[in-house]
């Protein structure tokens, strides 16, 4: 690969392409794989494993080579937050299964630019030179994307392949057990998953809050709505994403629900 895509020399820790389709030996945290476990089983789930070892079998270059990595840096039962990306980077060395994160050394994509930029004005805090997202992960910040492979240079392939059903799921299990939870929804593709979230937690189709008792004992919802990131669309109307004050929204609602966040990467 080429020098212009990296900032620095820590590409090792870049995740590679997807070389076989085996979900099993993906490692999660424990209290995703009750979901996960159905899903393998379903319709669905086998008509995923038969489109991806196709396109293995054919030679495509897919990425990232843990596509559940999400949920093995952040259990369930620590989710706080979810931020909802529609489908990893079609670049190489750039997707690593979190929603618009990318491995230290490697070159920031403009949406997470524009992702740092709105916690410079919202937080005051410094412009990171580093993509990784991580230690958000590891603070209970689910980074999910609604599809998640891709394949190389092809933006959205896989979408409407048979991810969706499962990442709706995983969904669903966030917002029947999670106590507390931020829902950040940018863009049209992640506000169309409101409804699951509304259903769970009968949060207001349009603003924000809710909440919910149930046989886990009261659950609070907080969804967020803006545009994406991207530069097609953070500063657009009706919701530009830049200005949309998401960061300091959720963490001053945490911190109210005794649940403190810090954005610091």
């Amino acid at each position: 690969m080429t020098g212009d895509l990296f900032r620095g020399a820590d590409v090792q820790t870049a995740k590679p392409r997807l070389t076989a389709w085996a979900p099993h030996d993906w490692a999660v945290q424990s209290d995703w794989q009750p979901v996960l476990d159905a899903f393998w089983r379903s319709e669905q789930g086998v008509s995923l494993a038969t489109f991806m070892q196709l396109r293995l079998a054919a030679g495509a270059v897919v990425y990232p080579k843990h596509p559940l990595w999400a949920l093995q840096l952040t259990p369930l039962s620590q989710v706080k937050v979810v931020i909802l990306g529609q489908d990893p980077y079609h670049g190489p060395h750039q997707a690593q299964g979190l929603s618009f994160s990318v491995a230290s050394g490697v070159k920031i994509p403009p949406s997470l630019r524009n992702i740092f930029k709105e916690l410079q004005r919202d937080l005051g805090q410094p412009m990171s030179g580093n993509g990784s997202l991580e230690a958000w992960a590891k603070r209970g910040v689910l980074l999910l994307n609604t599809s998640l492979t891709v394949e190389d240079g092809r933006p959205a392939s896989h979408a409407k392949r048979g991810w969706e059903p499962l990442t709706d799921a995983l969904l669903v299990e966030v917002a029947r057990t999670a106590p507390v939870c931020v829902y950040m929804l940018w863009g049209g593709h992640a506000q169309a998953k409101a409804g699951v979230i509304e259903r769970e937690t009968h949060c207001s189709a349009s603003g924000f809050v809710g909440s919910r008792s149930g046989g886990g004992g009261k659950r609070q919802a907080l969804v967020l709505k803006a545009n994406h990131p991207s530069p097609l669309s953070a500063l657009r109307p009706p919701l530009p994403f830049i200005g949309c004050g998401h960061f300091s929204q959720a963490q001053i609602w945490l911190a109210d629900k005794n649940q403190p966040m810090t954005w610091a990467l």
